[in-house]
């Protein structure tokens, strides 16, 4: 008859547990990796860092770029002239029979409100209109330049065959003047051009125009003295 086996009981000391292998699940790594397998992981990572350095200083340069493109382009960049009235008149308008002394004074700045850009500006043309009807006309024919963050002043009177307005035209504007009012339209009309050191751009039909008023004494209201007149390009 046999006998059961007897198992041997196997005690561990301190050191032994030290020496256990321990048991890892999933795969190791291998003693069969070769030298040439982590010369090539080595170059892989390089390469990554490398390729994210030269994208890093690519994208940093053109931001760089594109913001200094931005600033030249906002100093660079041409405005408008601009146009205010500052004085308009017709004296006689106060009078029912002032047509034979009928003439009409303006004074209009022109504005060059540039920090780097200077204006050249052709043959001016000054229009006076009433009820959309032009009833006097000044030619500037002397063109000139406009430095920048400048003013010129234009000055002038219409009388005499510069201003047309017969009977019918001046019964209109002494009705008006009842009113306690009585507008006009000042168009300025030139072509310009913008000058940046040696550059010049194209010529620029630009048309000014400037809305007044005046009250029974033929004066210009102060509240005509405020608005610049719109500026547009044809």
């Amino acid at each position: 008859m046999n006998t059961p086996q007897q198992q041997i009981p196997i005690h561990y000391t301190p050191d032994d547990h030290l020496n256990r292998r321990p048991h890892v699940k999933g795969p190791q790594l291998g003693s069969h990796h070769t030298a040439r397998y982590y010369v090539h992981r080595v170059k892989e990572s390089l390469t990554t860092r490398v390729s994210k350095l030269i994208c890093s200083i690519f994208l940093s340069l053109l931001f760089v770029l594109g913001l200094i493109t931005f600033i030249l382009w906002l100093s660079l960049r041409p405005h408008r002239p601009r146009f205010h009235i500052h004085e308009f008149s017709i004296p006689s308008l106060a009078q029912d029979n002032g047509l034979a002394s009928a003439q009409a004074t303006f004074n209009v700045t022109a504005r060059n409100p540039n920090l780097n850009i200077g204006i050249f500006y052709d043959t001016m043309h000054i229009t006076l209109f009433f009820q959309n009807q032009n009833i006097g006309e000044e030619p500037f024919n002397v063109p000139f330049f406009q430095e920048p963050k400048n003013t010129t002043v234009l000055y002038d009177t219409l009388s005499g065959t510069r201003l047309v307005i017969n009977e019918a035209r001046w019964g209109q504007l002494v009705a008006a003047r009842m009113h306690g009012l009585v507008t006009f339209r000042l168009e300025v009309a030139s072509a310009i051009r913008f000058k940046v050191a040696g550059w010049e751009s194209k010529k620029h039909k630009m048309h000014a125009n400037c809305d007044i008023g005046v009250g029974p004494d033929g004066m210009l209201i102060a509240s005509y003295r405020i608005p610049k007149c719109p500026v547009y390009f044809t």
